[in-house]
């Protein structure tokens, strides 16, 4: 099949992104693009309970069906998935994570037509649990996710994010931002999955400094464990006064704050993709990953060296890649956005 050609009016469609914060917000302009195309379709969304905050409360999403970690591990889980899955009577599935348990749902959910990936992004039992494959012509995560609609007919789709906010976290991050007395805010997000992803702590503070000393920035330094507030710390000592701790944030709270940034600046993790869906300016570190993969969409992302191996290697392994990238790289990308040099794609 390769148009969607469905007698139904309403489809009923279910977008299959388990884990991953980041990975979870690059999908979301999967649902916007579904409901432009089918505003009377009934759309649910299937994730791991840690992710769901990104996705709960989106506009254009009918049901976000929340499972918990390690759901399809026991015959109890995956029972339970699929009596809650079959509640919602989908008729289409699109998984966009390209694995076993997220092909798995839309088995169970006993959608007829199970659109998945094709070749290399098709991975452990995927192929199996879809009955529909695409092979996706580009590399990075959000326009993968997208190319697979158009067996559903959809072809040049526009890419929006329309990232969940509450009012409430919108006036608290708002009085906060006022509260800081400078005409600009760069927000630093040090913290990471992995130790591989991670810059140093020095070099946010030098980038800090310069930042308030040319362009008259006072920077935030966000935090989510315990281990990245001891890494927030010590750049705020470091900085000179430049740079303030963040308070402590929950996702919603930490995205709404992201929002009234002038900038952000991040290795590749979850918040990094929250400021791009929230269109502040971004700046990604990579070291570890490719950004034509993940990097910040339509943003700066900087990678002068890469940790090659496998994803197990690339996890357990130093920051040496990231140390690659010096404090002059990332103030030459800041000089060339305030120069006017580096723009937005449209």
């Amino acid at each position: 099949m390769s148009d969607f050609e469905s007698p139904l009016v309403s489809p009923r469609i279910l977008i299959s992104r388990m884990s991953a914060i980041g990975d979870a917000i690059l999908t979301l302009p999967v649902a916007c693009c579904l409901r432009d195309h089918f505003p009377d379709a009934y759309i649910g969304w299937v994730i791991e309970k840690k992710s769901a905050p990104m996705v709960r409360g989106h506009r254009d999403i009918d049901s976000v069906i929340e499972l918990e970690r390690g759901w399809f591990t026991s015959p109890k889980g995956i029972l339970n998935a699929r009596s809650i899955l079959r509640e919602h009577r989908f008729d289409i599935s699109i998984d966009c994570q390209g694995n076993s348990k997220s092909a798995l749902a839309g088995k169970l959910a006993g959608a007829k037509q199970r659109i998945g990936f094709a070749g290399k992004h098709a991975m452990e039992l995927s192929g199996f649990f879809n009955n529909e494959k695409v092979t996706p012509v580009f590399h990075h995560v959000t326009d993968r996710s997208l190319e697979l609609l158009t067996p559903l007919g959809i072809h040049h789709p526009d890419v929006r994010w329309d990232l969940p906010l509450e009012p409430s976290d919108r006036k608290w991050a708002t009085s906060y931002r006022n509260s800081i007395r400078a005409p600009h805010v760069a927000i630093l997000n040090p913290g990471g999955t992995w130790p591989s992803k991670l810059w140093e702590a020095d070099r946010f503070a030098s980038t800090a400094r310069y930042l308030a000393d040319r362009y008259g920035y006072h920077s935030l330094v966000v935090w989510g464990s315990f281990e990245e507030r001891l890494m927030a710390e010590e750049i705020v000592e470091l900085s000179d006064k430049t740079a303030t701790l963040a308070p402590d944030t929950s996702l919603k709270t930490l995205a709404a704050l992201i929002e009234t940034g002038d900038l952000f600046i991040s290795g590749d993790t979850g918040p990094l993709h929250m400021a791009v869906a929230l269109k502040t300016r971004t700046i990604g570190l990579y070291g570890a990953t490719r950004p034509g993969d993940s990097g910040p969409y339509n943003e700066v992302a900087l990678q002068l060296q890469y940790e090659s191996g496998s994803r197990r290697h690339r996890r357990k392994a130093d920051n040496r890649a990231m140390k690659a990238i010096g404090v002059e790289h990332v103030c030459a990308v800041i000089d060339e956005m305030h120069a006017g040099s580096i723009s937005r794609a449209a």
